[in-house]
């Protein structure tokens, strides 16, 4: 896994052995990427289930202000931390090591995110869990976005009902990126 553009462009990322995490492959992040990168200078990231990082430094790497990792275990915390150091970015970067439900609660009040990034677990309707705890929440900017990462069977039907509209729907092979903002007129 590497850095694909920007300032830390081609710099090799450590992800952790094992299944434990699940990194993005450099095909889907880059057209990811694509999507987001004429908004992403000055922005402001959160990056939730990061496990190594990849999303959150990529976006550092083309222009982010800062990027928010969120990440309850250990091991893949210190390599997020890791590739932070390794890719000159970790002035820009916070790692917050702690269950998403419980770190975006302690967020709240504090600051508000353009974009927020999750990679959850695929087939546990985390998303559903994450949505509905953003929903109470006010941690998105006025124009921010919402991009899940998820199996590609997965369904958002419901979305509508928590507030957000899916504004963007990319599907690859075997997952899929849901792009959702609020509502205009939702708090």
């Amino acid at each position: 896994m590497r850095v694909i553009a920007g300032t830390a462009k081609r710099r090799k990322l450590i992800t952790l052995d094992g299944t434990d995490t699940r990194p993005t492959t450099d095909r889907i992040k880059e057209t990811l990427f694509n999507i987001l990168t004429p908004d992403l200078y000055g922005c402001h990231f959160l990056d939730l289930f990061a496990g190594s990082g990849g999303i959150g430094i990529e976006a550092l790497s083309r222009g982010a202000e800062e990027a928010v990792f969120i990440e309850k275990n250990p091991k893949a915390a210190a390599c997020i931390k890791e590739n932070l150091r390794h890719t000159g970015l970790e002035e820009k970067g916070a790692v917050i090591q702690m269950d998403v439900f419980g770190a975006l609660k302690r967020l709240e009040g504090d600051r508000r995110f353009d974009f927020v990034f999750m990679d959850p677990p695929y087939r546990n309707d985390v998303e559903r869990e994450v949505l509905v705890c953003l929903a109470g929440l006010q941690l998105l900017s006025e124009d921010g976005l919402i991009i899940i990462e998820a199996a590609k069977e997965t369904p958002f039907s419901y979305v509508e009902e928590l507030g957000f509209e899916i504004v963007k729907e990319k599907t690859y092979k075997t997952n899929k990126h849901i792009f959702l903002n609020r509502r205009k007129g939702e708090c």
